[in-house]
């Protein structure tokens, strides 16, 4: 099967799945899994082996909290990894229902709400052999009114569609702008590695020849916020981020591939610091820590216009010492 044949066949997968009871979901989802497919998901419900664990342990409790759930994809992309791990789908989007019992210790507000997530499944042949899910559960406490977190410099808002909206993309891409897109994004990535203390500035990010378009969007988890123009996010974010973790390591990916204009990354853990400086309300405490990250970049006329990055927040701050959830 191709890759493109592997996102049509998951995309109406995962889209009946959050209606079906949990034995009909463990059903479906054998269909397509590995016996002993891994299923790595943030924090709280970390590492499942196996389908039964992982609907048991995470898609009944979000079904049992979210009613009715529906599931909205704004991303659906596929791609040979250039890290070379292998055949990839990747999605972005929100669960959505009314919120009307506890998930993870949320209690609910029986109200809409929106959980954004990103999702990595890689494929052996037709069947999925692991996946990794970062699901935003902080910012389900912040709609609820349960944020521990300090107000995010950025705005705390619901991740849009791609302006573009086009990002749902079931059918064959041209091989040829996948590899451009993630060219760009790499070159990005390898010049903000360095930067210059005090201004925190990195080599080409903007002006003319520049890898972000001056009207660039960047949409950070909970806690964080999101941002418009690269001044906003080194504002909202980098500097805050580099004067917490001054000599983080970056990089380290499980998957990266471009899909037409899109490209998608991500790393369990990509980072590597030290908290050697005050971040988002908590005072250094020179821990090591490990940062689980998913990166979802929009590329148009040769250069970046949108990023929705997913943080594993609840993880991050454990590390430190600090457990946000409710």
């Amino acid at each position: 099967m191709t890759n493109t044949g592997r996102k049509a066949r998951l995309h109406s997968l995962l889209n009946r799945l959050v209606g079906l009871p949990p034995a009909a979901a463990i059903a479906a989802l054998a269909d397509i899994c590995l016996p002993d497919a891994r299923f790595l998901v943030g924090h709280p419900v970390n590492e499942c082996i196996g389908v039964e664990a992982f609907v048991t342990r995470f898609l009944a409790p979000l079904q049992s909290a979210l009613r009715p759930l529906m599931r909205r994809d704004d991303l659906f992309m596929s791609g040979t990894s250039r890290t070379g791990s292998g055949d990839w789908v990747a999605a972005m989007g929100h669960y959505v229902g009314n919120f009307q019992q506890p998930l993870f210790n949320i209690q609910p507000h029986d109200r809409l709400a929106f959980v954004r997530f990103g999702e990595f499944y890689r494929f052996d042949g037709d069947r999925i052999a692991e996946a990794r899910i970062m699901v935003e559960f902080v910012d389900l406490a912040r709609q609820a009114g349960q944020m521990k977190l300090p107000p995010a410099f950025g705005s705390d808002m619901l991740f849009p569609a791609p302006a573009s909206h086009d990002g749902v993309m079931l059918g064959a891409a041209d091989p040829a702008r996948g590899d451009a897109s993630a060219a760009l994004v790499e070159a990005m990535l390898g010049d903000l590695r360095h930067y210059t203390p005090g201004s925190f500035d990195s080599a080409g990010q903007t002006g003319t020849g520049g890898y972000w378009h001056r009207a660039m969007l960047w949409y950070g988890p909970a806690g964080i916020g999101s941002n418009y123009t690269y001044d906003g996010f080194q504002k909202d974010h980098r500097i805050p981020f580099l004067t917490g973790f001054p000599d983080r390591v970056g990089g380290n990916h499980f998957a990266r591939f471009g899909d037409g204009n899109y490209v998608c990354s991500g790393g369990w853990p990509s980072i590597n610091a030290t908290h050697g400086g005050d971040y988002l309300g908590v005072a250094a405490t020179d821990r090591k820590i490990t940062q689980r990250v998913m990166d979802f970049w929009r590329c148009a006329d040769g250069q970046i216009m949108e990023n929705w990055v997913f943080i594993d927040m609840p993880d991050l701050f454990l590390q430190m010492g600090h457990d946000i959830l409710p």
